[in-house]
């Protein structure tokens, strides 16, 4: 499969913006998919995680109560939606899919995705 984000930009802090990815190749109901950042100089970080069935979702305790990742498995979309944001979520988002089935923690952790896509930039300013 092949994910492609977009829809990041540049928000004042306190404001809300989705991004968006779009998945070729494949269809997502057969994947487990997350959302990960990565700031300028620091490591890629794991911001949301939906399963398959889109019944259960994970977050980052950074972003918990103010982002929510939902998917549209007819068309093929997994979202972000950011609100409340603040300057230090300024980073490239990106999206990830994987065929494995991952439970809890795991949905968190980078090395069990293995599809990738370009990042979108989120820019906050304060």
């Amino acid at each position: 499969v092949q994910l492609q984000a977009y829809g990041g930009g540049l928000v004042q802090a306190g404001g809300s913006l989705r991004v968006s990815c779009a998945a070729s190749g494949g269809t997502i109901n057969n994947y487990d998919m997350a959302w990960f950042r990565q700031a300028p100089g620091k490591e890629r970080d794991f911001v949301a995680a939906g399963r398959r069935s889109g019944s259960s979702t994970r977050y980052a305790d950074s972003v918990k109560g103010r982002f929510t990742i939902s998917r549209d498995n007819a068309k093929n979309m997994l979202y972000l939606q950011m609100d409340t944001l603040k300057p230090e979520d300024t980073a490239l988002y990106y999206c990830t899919a994987d065929t494995g089935y991952c439970t809890g923690y795991e949905c968190s952790i980078l090395q069990n995705y293995k599809f990738w896509g370009q990042g979108t930039l989120v820019t906050v300013s304060s």
